[in-house]
């Protein structure tokens, strides 16, 4: 093999080793991205959990087993959240989920995916105004989820707002 031969030899091996370590970089990459992507949609559907949850409850204590026809019958914003030593099993009206908190581990065959940590805020709102809070009951509440981990690139924020309509 002559000197010309072995520089062609040897550049070939330099762009095989070139296009051998772009690849293995597009595959990193790659991966990263749909971990990422995993987290978020993890993230996203544990925030959706949380609001069809307590979508499901009844709209405030009071409107348990009966019906209420004046604002004042409502819970005043400072008695917003869980009764006493009531936990999210027993959870019966949308507001318990005020200043709740959780940290969940996602767990898929016996590998960890994410631990995420879930927060929860009610509030009452105007339906002229649903991303203020007020300070005197309403017909209307608000639900704020943010989920938050190491796994996300940010923190995840959803609300719904639920509305009070009784008819006899």
């Amino acid at each position: 093999m002559n000197s010309g031969q072995m520089l062609l030899t040897l550049g070939g091996m330099f762009l095989l080793a070139l296009l051998i370590l772009r690849m293995n970089n597009s595959f990193l990459t790659t991966s990263d991205v749909l971990l990422g992507s995993k987290s978020n949609v993890i993230a996203i559907s544990l925030a959706s959990s949380f609001i069809e949850e307590a979508s499901s409850k009844a709209f405030d204590s009071k409107t348990i087993s009966k019906g209420v026809t004046s604002l004042t019958q409502l819970s005043q914003v400072d008695s917003l959240g869980p009764e006493l030593y009531e936990v999210r099993k027993f959870f019966n009206d949308f507001d318990d989920y005020n200043n709740f908190t959780l940290v969940d581990t996602f767990v898929v065959d016996s590998m960890i995916l994410g631990i995420y940590n879930i927060s929860c805020n009610v509030d009452y709102v105007l339906p002229s105004a649903p991303d203020v809070a007020v300070s005197t009951p309403t017909w209307n509440k608000r639900l704020r989820v943010r989920v938050y981990g190491e796994g996300l690139n940010d923190t995840i924020k959803m609300s719904t707002i639920y509305s009070y309509w009784y008819f006899r």
